[in-house]
């Protein structure tokens, strides 16, 4: 060891050197600044200097007097007393190694993008020293090598400043518009678990989020709390009036199920088929319940709706059976009748008619599908009746008998009134009776011909 003078106090043991180390007389050129975040970094790497003989910078005399080279000359750097001028020159080497290494140290922090200020500092401190350093070695390399160090350290500050801005800048927008989401959301969307979920991978890169001014987080924090906060409100209204909707959607279905349940058992197949229509549009229109409730009230309504229409299946399927036996009915009764000819006598015609549709009346109704053939033919029958009594009803109308002898009478007046006109000498007056008696006449005519025409 040595005192503050660089004085030889014990004969030390040989001193490893470190694992990696630099070793004095070499060079070690000064690192680039730290690679832009997204560009691939290439600090430029430490160089380990080759081992060089301490002797080529320094001495130690026989007496133990230890030199160091210098730009301006020789300087004494301490005195070694714990053995030869050979371990002595050793020694002092050492320690120029140990120095070599801080710098080293210095060189791959700032190569690596390290605080550049604190890396600055240290070197500063470090050349500082070396003037009165009690070793021997290349000084001055040392010394060029720490100049570099605080040289590319402001650059190294200076960048990482531009860095640390743009970063901040950049992370600034971004939860910018992760803010302007989240309101948008708030205000928006109707889509409440997507958007809950949105909302919450918002918050996690959020927090992954760093280097933003704190008066600035703070201020977008509070609006993104505001709009979480916002939707959070929107969202458990709108729950709390779906829940209203489904417990009045829940009251509303028992009573159509009440409802429905009175209605099972109605034989009115058309009337309660309506109103069942109408309350399966109520059932639709009132919205859900609750799940579990809506499911057990539609298989009650349901339930009440099968009994109803399995009744009148069943009651149609048995019409269905009778209407078929009154249409085989119908059409043997047309076979029995179709004999009637009003030609063999129209009353017997007539009195038949009237048996025919007595017991057509009373056999019943018959399918829908048969309906408009059987009474075509029934139809028929009954047309070949009536036009037979029409017939006869013109050839002895009394009605246009009487207006027939109405217009003789008139004819006989105007002719009277043209003789006592002649006879007064009123010639004129006698052929104007004639001309009315003349178109009278023909009217007789007319009316006499259309009741023998008949």
């Amino acid at each position: 060891m040595t005192d503050s003078n660089g004085t030889a106090k014990a004969s030390p043991g040989a001193m490893p050197r470190s694992s990696g180390a630099p070793k004095p007389g070499g060079s070690i050129q000064p690192p680039k600044p730290h690679a832009t975040p997204g560009q691939a970094q290439h600090p430029h790497p430490v160089v380990v200097p080759t081992v060089t003989d301490p002797s080529a910078w320094g001495r130690v005399d026989e007496d133990g007097t230890a030199w160091v080279k210098t730009a301006d000359g020789e300087r004494q750097v301490g005195s070694w007393q714990a053995g030869d001028a050979a371990e002595g020159l050793a020694h002092f080497g050492r320690r120029f190694d140990d120095l070599a290494t801080e710098v080293a140290l210095l060189e791959a922090r700032l190569a690596a993008g390290a605080d550049a200020r604190k890396t600055k500092a240290a070197a500063v401190a470090l050349a500082e020293s070396l003037p009165t350093a009690a070793v021997i070695g290349d000084i001055e390399g040392l010394a060029k090598r720490l100049a570099a160090i605080a040289e590319h350290s402001e650059e190294a500050a200076a960048h990482a400043k531009e860095e640390k801005d743009r970063a901040r800048h950049e992370h600034t927008e971004r939860k910018e518009a992760l803010c302007a989401e989240a309101e948008k959301i708030a205000a928006e969307s109707t889509q409440w678990k997507a958007a809950g979920d949105r909302l919450r991978e918002i918050l996690d890169e959020w927090k992954s989020i760093r280097g933003v001014d704190r008066k600035v987080d703070d201020a977008l924090w509070k609006r993104y709390s505001k709009a979480r906060e916002a939707f959070n409100r929107r969202r458990g209204a709108h729950f709390a009036e779906l829940d209203r909707e489904r417990a009045a959607a829940k009251t509303r279905k028992e009573e159509l199920c009440v409802r429905a349940e009175e209605l099972s058992g109605s034989t009115d197949w058309v009337g309660t088929a309506g109103i069942f229509r109408d309350l399966l549009a109520e059932w639709k229109a009132a919205g859900r319940a609750p799940r579990e409730a809506d499911e057990a009230l539609w298989r009650r309504f349901k339930s009440a709706q099968d009994v109803f229409f399995a009744a009148r299946n069943a009651a149609v399927t048995e019409r269905d059976a009778e209407f078929d036996q009154n249409a085989a009915a119908k059409e043997e009764l047309l076979k029995a009748y179709e004999h009637i000819d009003p030609a063999n006598g129209l009353e017997a015609a007539r009195a038949a008619l009237r048996e025919l549709q007595d017991k057509w009346d009373a056999i019943g109704k018959v399918p829908r599908e048969r309906m408009q053939e059987l009474e075509g033919k029934l139809r028929a029958i009954e047309k070949r009746v009536r036009d037979a009594v029409d017939a006869q009803w013109r050839r002895t109308d009394p009605e246009a008998m009487a207006r027939a002898a109405q217009f003789r009478e008139r004819v006989a007046q105007f002719e009277e009134q043209a003789a006592k006109a002649q006879a007064a000498g009123k010639a004129r007056d006698a052929e104007k009776a004639l001309e009315q008696a003349k178109q009278w006449r023909e009217w007789a005519e007319a009316a006499e011909g259309a009741v023998t025409n008949r």
